[in-house]
Order: structure tokens, then sequence, then C-alpha cells
């Protein structure tokens, strides 16, 4: 189970609700080199439990997406929150120019894999976004501003208060920090975790959780080590009937999301 400090950020829905009401979340990822990276985060943000989802890529990605996903809506529109760069190559002029478009919309943003070195950190509002790197790519973004750091702990530290936003360091144990230096150690997470795809799960997760709790005020740091947890016990219940692929971590993301659901 969750710590009780963390349940408020899971939410059941209400005979009131509608889909707007339960979060619209937007996606740019995936690129015609990395399609699966949609379907994975898509996927995973569905079964945490958002009501919407807006996805922006190139036709080729969407056209699979709205395969396995017909719920999924293609184009920008309102949203919540928006999950940037899964999937996306630096050298992707149409999904860097999407990102960047998304990045302006003034909401909460997940900012992972290639969007991490593409956004203008000082156009963004304080505390707004969640970042998602694994350690390579903490290394390039610090690299960005001239630093560099030979401890995860000291490397994240740096970077929130470099970019002034929480930074999640993915990781076996993951490490999460806010500007104002407060540190979550969370782990360790499941060894399933250990295959590809497996982030672009994590950062859909980050994004419903985002965007579901986008009245009031959020604590960024709770909503990051929420998603870490879920990701993790996801992975424990997949890895159950044997080796893991992505899709089976976003798949048992709903279970885990029932079974923490605050009665």
């Amino acid at each position: 189970m969750i710590p009780e400090r963390l349940s408020h950020l899971l939410h059941e829905p209400q005979a009131g609700d509608d889909k707007y009401s339960r979060g619209v979340l937007g996606f740019v990822t995936g690129s015609e080199r990395f399609p699966g990276a949609a379907i994975l985060g898509v996927t995973a943000a569905m079964r945490t439990g958002v009501g919407m989802i807006r996805h922006v890529a190139p036709v080729s990605v969407t056209n699979l997406l709205l395969e396995v996903r017909p719920e999924s809506v293609a184009g920008f529109g309102r949203a919540q929150a928006w999950v940037l760069g899964s999937g996306v190559p630096v050298d992707d002029e149409v999904q860097v120019a999407n990102i960047r478009e998304a990045a302006s919309q003034n909401c909460a943003l997940v900012i992972d894999a290639g969007a991490l070195e593409l956004i203008d950190y000082s156009s963004l509002a304080p505390e707004s976004c969640i970042l998602t790197p694994h350690a390579g790519e903490l290394a390039r973004l610090l690299d960005r501003f001239g630093k560099h750091f030979d401890l995860d702990y000291e490397a994240v530290v740096a970077a929130a208060a470099i970019t002034n936003q929480v930074v999640m360091l993915k990781g076996n144990m993951t490490l999460i920090a806010d500007p104002n230096g407060e540190v979550r150690a969370v782990g360790p997470n499941s060894t399933a975790l250990a295959t590809a795809g497996t982030g672009d799960v994590l950062a859909g997760i980050v994004g419903s959780l985002l965007a579901t709790n986008s009245v009031g005020e959020q604590n960024l740091l709770d909503v990051a080590e929420l998603a870490v947890l879920i990701h993790s016990e996801a992975a424990t219940r997949a890895a159950e009937t044997g080796p893991v692929a992505a899709l089976d971590v976003a798949e048992q993301v709903r279970t885990v999301v029932r079974d923490w659901m605050p009665a």
C-alpha cells in the first residue's frame, strides 16, 4: 500500500464527473523512428485514470496509436498537463516544434527524453514541471549549463535548482528533488523495469496524476513519488507470470490504482 499522505492523489469517478472534470492530458511523444513510445505512455496514462487524452505526432504514429487506443484524440487542444519528448529524437524538426508549442501553453508539464534538451526552462513557471531523466539524460542536461557531478544526489539537486523544477532521476533507487533542495529516495524499484519502454510508461503515469490533480495546489514531489510507486508495483505484478515487456507494465497500472484507491 501507499503512504496515507499520497492517497488523496487517486480519485474514484463521481456521479457528476465527465471526461473533462477527470482531467485532460496531452502528449507530444513518439516519432517515425520510435512510434511505440506514444502507445506506451498513452496506455499508462489511461490506466492511471485520466479522463481524456490528446496526442500530437506524425500521421503514421497517430494512425498506429488510434488502432490500439481509439479513445485518444489527435491534435492540440485544451489540457491540464502535457507529456513531452518520449520517443522524440532531437533532430525531428516537426515534433521539436510541437514540443515547443505545447510547452508554451502555460500548464503542467512532464519533460522526458528528447524534450529535456529542448525546453527553455527560464520561460516556465517555477515548479510547474516534472523532469524525468535517466542518468545519461541528466548528465547531458547539466552539461548544457556547464555543470558536472559525480554523485547522483548532487546532480539531481543541482538540476532541480538550475531548472527551478522538480527532477526525477530514474533508477533502481529513484531520486526526486525540488528547487528548494528537498530530496526523496523511492525504491528499490522492481528489477522488471530494466527493459525498453518502461520510462515511457512512467511518463504517462506522471502525466495522468498531474492532469487529474490540476485543481488546487499540487505538491509535485508527492505526484512524482506516487508515480514511481505505482510504476514499480505494476512491474512487480506483471513479472508474476514471467518476463516483462513495457506494455505489460502499462496494463497492470489499472490494478494497482484500483487496489490503492482510498475507500
